[in-house]
C-alpha cells in the first residue's frame, strides 16, 4: 500500500443514496447545492458517446447504471447528480470533456475514460484540482504515482503479461507482434514480451499500425504470413478489432497462424460483428460473463435485462467503479462528503467484492486480480468467449 492509503476492510456494498441524472451530454435533475452541504454529489461519467470506441462507452455507461438501479438509485446515503460527457476518440476531445466536467460542471468525482491518451492528458487536471477520478478502463503503465486517480480495470500491460508465458510454452516457433501504434498497444506488447521472453519465447517481428487511421491491414498481415511465425499476438479494440479479425481470416491467416490477443479484441459487440472469423482466437481477460460466483450471476441477469446483452469487462469495471464510490461516499460521511474526503475513503477500501471475484488495491491504485485464458467458440448457435483456464494473478 502507498502512503496515500490507510487500509481497512470494506467488503460487500452497503446501500446508499443516488439519483441518476445523466443523458446526452447534459445534466438532468439535481440541485445547486454543493457537496458537503447537504446537496447532491456531482459525478461526471466520462465515456465515448461517439467515435471508434462508442461501443465501449455504451457498455461502461450501462454497467454504471445497473449498479445504481440495483441500489434504488442510491449511493452512500446521498443524492448524486450524474453528468454524462462524451470522451470522443482523441486526447483533445477527452481532455476538453474532462475540463468541462471539472471547471464548468464542478463535479466532485469523475469515472470512466476509455483511452490511455485521454488518461495521460488529464492527469494534471485531476491532481491539481484534487478531484478523484475512478477510471474504469484506460490505465497506462506510466501512471504510477497519482494521488487522485484510481482504476477499477487493470494496468494496460497486464493482459499481455498474463498471456506471454503461456504462449511461449504452447508455441513451437516464433511469434509475430502486430498492434495499434498508441500507448495501449505499446503497453500490451511490452507486457506480453516481459513474460514471453522470460519463458524463452522467440520473436519473429514487432510491427505497429498507425492509429486510428488504419483500416486496411492487408500489407501488415501479408508480412506476418510470410514471416514464418507460428503464432501472432495482436492488440486492437472497438471498430479496429472488427476489421482486423475479419481481414485476418480474409487474407488466409485463420487456421494457419494461431492468434492470441488481449481480451479487448473479441470483447462485447465486436464479436458479433467479427462472426466466424473470430473462431479459435485466444485472449486473456480479467472477466468473463460465465464466471461462477453469486454476484456475477446477479450482475449478468440485471445487465441482460437492461441491455439484452452479456456484460463485458468494460461494463463490469464500471459497475465496480459505482461500487467503490458507494463505499467511499458512505465512509466519507454521506452528505458531509466532499472530493478530498471521498478520495481518502477510496484509499481505505482494501477489498472489493466484484462479479470478477474479490480484488484488492495495488500500490498504484489498480486491482490485484485473477486473469483468464479464453477461446472464441460456438455456444448454443452463437459465438462466445469461453474460459479455458486461469492464467494467474497480477
Amino acid at each position: 500500500m502507498t502512503a496515500r492509503r490507510t487500509p481497512f476492510l470494506i467488503a460487500a456494498a452497503a446501500a446508499g443514496a443516488l439519483a441518476l441524472s445523466a443523458c446526452g451530454g447534459g445534466t438532468l435533475g439535481g440541485g445547486e447545492e454543493e457537496a458537503g452541504s447537504g446537496g447532491p454529489i456531482k459525478i461526471g461519467l466520462l465515456v465515448p458517446q461517439s467515435g471508434v470506441y462508442k461501443s465501449l462507452g455504451d457498455d461502461m455507461k450501462a454497467g454504471f447504471e445497473v449498479y445504481l438501479e440495483e441500489h434504488d438509485n442510491q449511493l452512500g446515503g446521498v443524492e448524486v447528480e450524474v453528468i454524462l460527457a462524451d470522451e470522443g476518440e482523441t486526447a483533445d476531445s477527452g481532455k476538453a470533456a474532462a475540463d468541462k466536467l471539472v471547471k464548468q460542471d464542478e463535479v466532485d468525482v469523475v469515472t470512466g475514460v476509455v483511452s490511455s491518451a485521454v488518461m495521460n492528458g488529464v492527469v494534471d487536471l485531476f491532481e491539481t484540482s484534487k478531484i478523484p477520478l475512478v477510471g474504469s478502463n484506460a490505465s497506462p503503465t506510466t501512471l504510477t504515482d497519482a494521488t487522485y486517480i484510481w482504476r477499477t480495470s487493470y494496468v494496460n500491460d497486464q493482459p499481455g503479461e498474463a498471456l506471454g508465458a503461456y504462449v511461449a510454452e504452447q508455441v513451437d516457433g516464433s511469434v509475430y507482434f502486430l498492434a495499434a501504434d498508441y500507448q495501449a498497444g505499446l503497453d500490451e506488447v511490452t507486457g506480453f514480451k516481459r513474460s514471453f521472453d522470460a519463458a524463452g519465447g522467440e520473436t519473429a517481428d514487432e510491427v505497429y499500425t498507425p492509429f486510428p487511421g488504419t483500416t486496411n491491414f492487408q500489407p501488415f498481415l501479408s508480412n506476418a504470413k510470410s514471416s514464418g511465425a507460428e503464432a501472432l499476438f495482436s492488440f486492437y479494440a472497438g471498430g479496429a478489432a472488427v476489421e482486423f479479425v475479419k481481414q485476418y481470416d480474409q487474407f488466409g491467416l485463420l487456421g494457419e497462424i494461431d492468434h492470441y490477443s488481449a481480451g479487448f479484441l473479441t470483447e462485447g459487440g465486436v464479436l458479433d460483428a467479427q462472426g466466424e472469423s473470430a473462431l479459435g482466437t485466444f485472449t486473456a481477460m480479467n472477466y468473463n460473463f460465465d464466471l461462477d460466483n453469486e454476484l456475477n450471476a446477479s450482475f449478468v441477469e440485471a445487465y441482460e435485462a437492461k441491455t439484452g446483452l452479456k456484460p463485458t469487462t468494460y461494463a463490469m469495471a464500471s459497475y465496480d467503479a459505482a461500487h467503490v464510490l458507494d463505499l467511499a461516499i458512505e465512509a466519507a460521511g454521506g452528505e458531509d462528503a466532499d472530493s478530498e474526503s471521498i478520495n481518502a475513503a477510496i484509499g481505505e477500501i482494501e477489498e472489493v467484492e466484484s462479479p470478477r471475484g474479490t480484488w484488492t488495491w495495488s500500490e498504484i491504485g489498480t486491482p490485484v486480480q485473477t486473469w483468464y485464458l479464453r477461446e472464441v467458440q460456438e455456444v448454443d448457435g452463437g459465438l462466445a468467449n469461453v474460459v479455458i483456464q486461469e492464467l494467474g494473478e497480477l
